[in-house]
């Protein structure tokens, strides 16, 4: 096992808590679900939000999902002119069997994001 750090995004189509718990819990389980990691591997998740994305903290819905014992942390993404807007972010350190390649994850608009991974389509 080797420490790792898996990447993820995705988009939403509004600020309200729902589409941000939402769009936060279906990247979180892609993101488990295509590294086969579970809550025990997991170290550390931190989360970003576009400045347009504030009605609610993505780390309630990684709590839902039963992530209450991992160390979670929401954070504001750099608000660069320009940038694709409704975006929730995710860095999750993890132990993970170092012989598997990581597979991050980009959903929806998203996915433009990393056009060169294209394993995280």
């Amino acid at each position: 096992m080797k420490l790792r750090a898996l990447r993820g995004a995705t988009t939403v189509e509004s600020n309200t808590e729902d589409a941000i718990l939402d769009g936060t819990e279906e990247l979180v389980r892609e993101v488990m679900a295509r590294n086969n990691i579970e809550a025990g591997d997991m170290v550390s998740c931190i989360f970003t939000c576009t400045t347009d994305l504030n009605a609610q903290f993505p780390a309630v819905a990684a709590r839902r999902l039963g992530l209450s014992g991992v160390p979670l942390l929401c954070a504001r993404e750099i608000d660069v002119p320009g940038a694709l807007p409704m975006v929730i972010r995710l860095m999750l350190h993890c132990y993970a069997d170092d012989s598997v390649e990581v597979r991050h994850v980009y959903l929806h608009e998203a996915k433009s994001l990393r056009r060169d991974l294209e394993a995280a389509q």
